[in-house]
């Protein structure tokens, strides 16, 4: 019947013939009916394959009576058989389902779709449609809507049918049914770049100051696991709650390590970051995962997760001898002479109050100055007494230390608080107080 499809074939003005046909005019059915009982099969006239029979076709066909075609299929719906409902398409058919990859052939083809989907128990109607009328085939496009039964949803979709002649019959050549596209999911393409380009958007926002402006990166249903906040946020509210403390430091993130994901409408962005904070300098690192999706025609925030990196919050453990021998390390340092090499046994952020300095040490460069000077003694030292301390991630030292200086032969006492941390996968040096004995200025103490 291809040829039937021609152009010039088309005659979208009615016919309507002298009378309708009984069958197709019973088989009516209100359109804004949204369920309709199931029709038991014995119902419907049937033919060699119990399915539900029309009558014998016609030359001409009007828009009613190609309206009413559908009403006959939505009524073999009703009856919950699948036979019935593939005996509406011709014996070579192409079914093109909704919700199936695999185009439907064939009665058996068809009739299988219908297995599954007939236990919806669906029922449709046309919201939108446009017939158009050719000679010896018909056409009905447009927007259908189907209510499930058995759970009540609504469903919409469009829809075509073709309608030819088949033994004395008009049935379904062709039946194409698709979802909304506007529904759909459709793919938005981003790369790695792309991707990473989206921190700089949030990090932008932070510069601002504004938290509206940072929590308006986040998706609807957007989730923020602050790094120093134990709540998660999981709304506009939440999250421009947790950035107007967070903005007090003035913010600014860099990306240390990237590990990109991309899929369909979602991409992930996980690794290390580094915040460099304006009112006061200080650097802080974390962890980080970012999920973002396409949401109001752009890339938002969907899952944001920020932690302090584990090394620094997980307790190093430390013995009380372990301890003690950390200052064997330091006094190593001395024995080289190498004032770098003492200089190195210190935090990032450590301070160091000498014995024969006012000056406080705050810096690489302060501390080691004042080792090139202590060191052309050749001190080597030995702790006569001490009191040892641990806590997470954390120990102390405090006590009595003598010095033999090597060039003159000279011993010299003094008090000690050496305080550790664990930094960079080691014990440093974070204070380090050392003072003279002070009753060889001030005179004998009271005794206890």
């Amino acid at each position: 019947h291809t040829s039937a499809f021609a152009p010039a074939a088309i005659n979208t003005v009615s016919r309507r013939s002298s009378s309708l046909n009984g069958v197709l005019t019973d088989l009516l059915v209100a359109i804004d009916t949204p369920r309709v009982t199931k029709v038991p099969a014995a119902a419907f006239s049937t033919m060699g394959n119990s399915a539900p029979s029309a009558p014998a076709a016609k030359s001409h066909i009007t828009e009613t009576e190609v309206r009413a075609l559908f009403e006959l299929w939505n009524q073999a719906l009703a009856t919950g058989d699948s036979r019935i409902v593939a005996d509406r398409y011709i014996k070579k058919p192409m079914l093109l389902p909704t919700v199936s990859d695999k185009p439907r052939t064939d009665f058996d083809s068809v009739k299988d779709y219908f297995d599954t989907f007939l236990l919806k128990e669906p029922q449709g109607k046309i919201l939108d449609g446009q017939i158009y009328i050719g000679d010896g085939w018909a056409s009905d496009t447009g927007i259908y809507e189907f209510t499930m039964g058995t759970t009540g949803d609504k469903v919409k979709g469009r829809y075509s049918y073709n309608y030819v002649q088949e033994d004395g019959q008009w049935k379904i050549q062709h039946h194409h049914s698709s979802v909304m596209p506007e529904g759909i999911a459709l793919g938005k393409a981003i790369t790695e770049d792309g991707v990473r380009e989206l921190f700089s958007l949030w990090n932008n926002a932070l510069d601002t100051l504004d938290p509206k402006k940072v929590a308006a990166r986040y998706a609807k249903n957007g989730v923020l696991l602050p790094t120093v906040s134990d709540v998660p946020r999981t709304d506009f509210s939440g999250i421009e709650d947790y950035f107007i403390n967070f903005l007090k430091n003035k913010p600014q993130g860099e990306i240390l390590e990237s590990h990109v994901t991309i899929g369909k409408n979602t991409c992930s962005d996980v690794g290390i970051y580094e915040f460099t904070m304006g009112a006061t300098g200080a650097k802080v690192r974390g962890r980080y995962s970012f999920v973002y999706v396409w949401e109001d025609d752009e890339w938002k925030i969907n899952h944001h997760h920020s932690s302090m990196m584990p090394e620094g919050t997980i307790a190093q453990p430390i013995k009380e001898e372990e301890v003690k021998n950390l200052f064997q390390l330091w006094n190593s340092a001395l024995a080289t002479g190498d004032p770098d090499a003492v200089a190195k046994r210190y935090s990032k952020n450590s301070v160091l109050l000498p014995t024969v300095s006012d000056v406080p040490r705050t810096s690489y460069d302060l501390i080691r100055h004042y080792f090139v000077g202590f060191l052309s003694k050749e001190p080597q030292g030995e702790i006569l007494e001490s009191s040892i301390s641990i806590g997470h991630n954390v120990c102390s030292d405090v006590g009595i230390y003598e010095f033999t200086m090597g060039t003159t032969g000279d011993k010299v006492k003094g008090r000690y608080s050496f305080v550790y941390v664990w930094e960079d996968g080691q014990w440093k040096i974070s204070h380090h107080h050392s003072s003279v004995m002070p009753e060889a200025f001030l005179g004998p103490a009271p005794k206890p």
